[in-house]
Formats: C-alpha cells, sequence, structure tokens
C-alpha cells in the first residue's frame, strides 16, 4: 500500500478492507472492495480521531441529505475541531467568507472554497456563480460544444491515418473540459494544460488519507506549489477585471454585493479557483472513463452511433457505472443518526458513492452495464442535497456530445492496451491514458442527429 502511515492491510478487518481502497493496484478494479465495505458498515476506523464509512445508496443518501452532515471542516475532529462542548467547529475564529479557519493540521491546499462552507455562506456564494452553470447555460454552449469537439476529432484524424495509437483522453476527454470552463470563465484557452497540470495536483488534496491513515496524502509540496501558482493567476486576474470589468464570472463577482458588502479578494479568488478546477476535473473522468467502458463494448458503442438521441440516458448509466467521483466527506456538526448508526459530534463520515452506485438494493445487477436502465437516474454521481454538483448540466451535455461525436466519426476504433493506467487520484478516479487505435475518421459535415 502507498502513502504515509500505511500498514499492511489484513483483508479480515473492515477498516484493513477500506484502508485497501488507496492502493494503486485497487484503482482500476475498487468495487469490489466497495461491496465488502457495504456488507460490513457501518465501518468504524481505528484511528486517533473518529471516523465512520459507508457505502449503501440508502447511508449515502441518508448523509448527503442531512442538513447536521457538514461540508466545514471546522467540525471535524480530525481538522482539528476539539469535538462536543468545546465551543468549537461553526463558532471558530478566523475569515468566515473564506470557509472558515482551518487547523494547522490541514493541508495547505486543502484551504477551503464555498465548497467546504455550509449554508448560509454556501447559498449566498453558490447563487453567485449558478446563473453560469444552469441547464438554459449549458444549452446555450451546444454550438461552441459541438465545434470544439469537431476540432478535436480533426486533430485525431491525420494520427490515426498513421496507424499510431492516441491517447483519447489527452486528445478528447481532457482539452474539451478545460476548455469549455476557461471559455465559461473568460480566461486564455491557450494555458489549457498549465490549468490542467495545476488543477490535478489539486484534485489529490481530497484523497482520504487523513481519515484512512491519519496523514495528508502523498504530494502535499508539489500541491502547496500548484495552489500558489493558481492563487496567483487568479489574483493577477482580479485586479484586471477590477480594472476593466467583462462579461464573465468574476467582473460579476467583483460587482457583487450579496449582503450590501463586497466579497471578499479570498472569496473571489478561492471560488474562481473552485470553479476552474471542479468544472472539468469530473468532467474528465466521466468522458475518459467512458470511453475506455465502450471501447471494451462495441456493440453500446454503434448503438450510439445508430440512435445518438439515446446519449443522454447512456451518459446517466455510465456516470452509475464508473463515477467519476467516487468519494465524498462529511462531518458531524452535532451528534445525529445515520440509519440507526449513532454518529457523534466531530466524526467524520466518508462517503463511497462508487459503492452506493453498485449497491444491489437499488440497481439491478449492479456490475453490468445497461443501458436501458430505468433507475439509472437514482445514481449519487453529483450528490444530493444542498452541495448537489452545481456543473451537472454542462458535464452531462460535454459528455454526450463527445460520446455522440466519437461514435459517428471514428471508425473502427479499438484500445491499444489490454487495459490503461488509472490516474493515481482515489477520489476523481479516471483512466491516465486511453490508448485507441481507428481505421480512420470521418468528415466533419457528417449531420450530428442529436
Amino acid at each position: 500500500m502507498s502513502g504515509p502511515g500505511a500498514q499492511a492491510p489484513d483483508a479480515s478487518r473492515p477498516a484493513d478492507t477500506v484502508r485497501r481502497i488507496l492502493d494503486p493496484g485497487s484503482r482500476p478494479h475498487p468495487y469490489a472492495l466497495y461491496d465488502q465495505v457495504r456488507a460490513a458498515e457501518p465501518v468504524w476506523m481505528d484511528g486517533a480521531h473518529p471516523v465512520v464509512v459507508f457505502a449503501s445508496h440508502a447511508a449515502c443518501a441518508s448523509v448527503l441529505r442531512d442538513p447536521r452532515a457538514s461540508n466545514d471542516r471546522r467540525h471535524a475532529l480530525m481538522y482539528g475541531c476539539q469535538g462536543p462542548g468545546s465551543g468549537a467547529g461553526a463558532e471558530a475564529g478566523g475569515d468566515e467568507s473564506a470557509g472558515g479557519a482551518v487547523d494547522a493540521a490541514t493541508p495547505r491546499a486543502e484551504l477551503p472554497s464555498f465548497l467546504f462552507a455550509d449554508p448560509p455562506r454556501h447559498t449566498v456564494l453558490r447563487r453567485l456563480v449558478a446563473p453560469d452553470f444552469t441547464r438554459d447555460a449549458a444549452r446555450r454552449l451546444t454550438g461552441m460544444i459541438k465545434d470544439l469537439v469537431d476540432d478535436l476529432i480533426d486533430d485525431m484524424a491525420e494520427q490515426f491515418a498513421r496507424g499510431a495509437a492516441l491517447d483519447a483522453v489527452g486528445a478528447l476527454a481532457s482539452p474539451l473540459p478545460v476548455t469549455v470552463i476557461c471559455h465559461v470563465l473568460g480566461i486564455d484557452t491557450g494555458e489549457r494544460g498549465w490549468y490542467r497540470t495545476r488543477s490535478s495536483l489539486l484534485g489529490r488534496a481530497v484523497d482520504p488519507y487523513p481519515a484512512f491513515v491519519g496523514a495528508p496524502a502523498p504530494g502535499a509540496a508539489e500541491r502547496e506549489r500548484a495552489e500558489a501558482e493558481l492563487t496567483a493567476f487568479f489574483t493577477e486576474l482580479a485586479h484586471a477585471r477590477r480594472a476593466e470589468p467583462k462579461d464573465d464570472v468574476m467582473s460579476r463577482l467583483l460587482a457583487a454585493r450579496p449582503d450590501g458588502r463586497p466579497l471578499s479578494d479570498t472569496e473571489v479568488v478561492t471560488t474562481c479557483r473552485l470553479l476552474l478546477n471542479a468544472g472539468h476535473e469530473t468532467t474528465v473522468n466521466l468522458i475518459a472513463g467512458g470511453l475506455h467502458v465502450l471501447l471494451l463494448r462495441p456493440k453500446t458503442l454503434a448503438a450510439l452511433r445508430e440512435a445518438p438521441s439515446t446519449a443522454g440516458q447512456l451518459v446517466e448509466e455510465l456516470l452509475r457505472f464508473e463515477a467519476p467521483l467516487q468519494i465524498v466527506h462529511r462531518h458531524a456538526r452535532e451528534d445525529m443518526e445515520v440509519l440507526g448508526t449513532r454518529i457523534r459530534r466531530g466524526t467524520t463520515m466518508v462517503l463511497l458513492l462508487g459503492g452506493a452506485n453498485r449497491d444491489a438494493e437499488v440497481f439491478s445487477c449492479p456490475h453490468h452495464l445497461r443501458t436501458e436502465r430505468a433507475e439509472a437516474g437514482r445514481h449519487l454521481s453529483f450528490g444530493l442535497g444542498a452541495h448537489y454538483c452545481l456543473g451537472a448540466p454542462l458535464g452531462r451535455l460535454e459528455a454526450e456530445l463527445a460520446f455522440v461525436r466519437f461514435a459517428q466519426r471514428v471508425v473502427e476504433p479499438r484500445l491499444a492496451v489490454e487495459e490503461p493506467p488509472f490516474r493515481p487520484h482515489v477520489v476523481l478516479r479516471g483512466p491516465e491514458t486511453v490508448p485507441v487505435h481507428a481505421a480512420r475518421v470521418l468528415g466533419r459535415d457528417l449531420p450530428w442527429g442529436r
């Protein structure tokens, strides 16, 4: 097992089964572990602070909907909250607008944005940016996204023509969402590789090493540098937008007066950094993982080619089957119960969404891809409740268009390796590369049919 503080697992102990999720060897196929955790839940970890793990759909959904389950790390003993009766937690000092004070034990690259805040502050900040991520806002980008997908597939054609394998992550799954979120934020799309590299580094900050082994995820120094560089970038951009506002998200945040006062620089910068990171990370994994699944199932890909109108249903099943966001944390802001399990204030609850999405109590034959599955929409990949994914409509649209056009234009695609390597990320799980061969690429004048 990798990571500081890791110990040799004992498969007979549920807590050690949970720790095996951190093992890079488990990344391609974590679902058997999730099944074991679900069968044993609640699984209490035996570290210095109270941590409980759930993998059933019922438990995960219950926690996600419960307002006592907080995203604010000030409520977690694991991150320095002093626990019941201490006056810590929501009363802690610090800059509430930035999500609250964070104990020194919290890695610097994990300082909170509104993602790690609770209502009412979370609601205020989310409401300011929500108009740019509605279903209607996403639909208005359809033409731009179609053109971008076709441009990227055009670039793939030459390499396929030489008979060379092409990485579908680097060629399509990664540049598409990064370019789209840069467009939404009004930032330079020419630097998408720079944004992607730093965002990927920051993505490891949410991996559950602190909960499972009591130590940060590997690579804290690199994450700190990536955070500093992105923060400097958005700080400089904020100065430019103050001097010359534009029709973009940052300019609107700088002009906002949600409670009669302007947002702090910290709020503006961390919000834009969050939107950049969260606005493409899960979509990259959705498209990369989806392409991997479809390439293993040529009949499903052919069916999509024949009926592009089924793309929405396919994306819902892929979200269930290969959740791009596998795990989330919540912290008990007060004593609570989860399906009969007593959870004390300060406890961190780790929810294995990838496991909940394959719970046989909700999904028939959960380990099989079924594109006509009636219950696919019950997946938890975008969460539930107040923190339901803001960018869900945009992510769905990008994935639908990417899969449809790949199916239509790329002729006889096939995997160039038996099993592609996976990213080291535990939470933001997806293939690192998806090497593909293809016979040829059809022209972009082909009707979309969608």
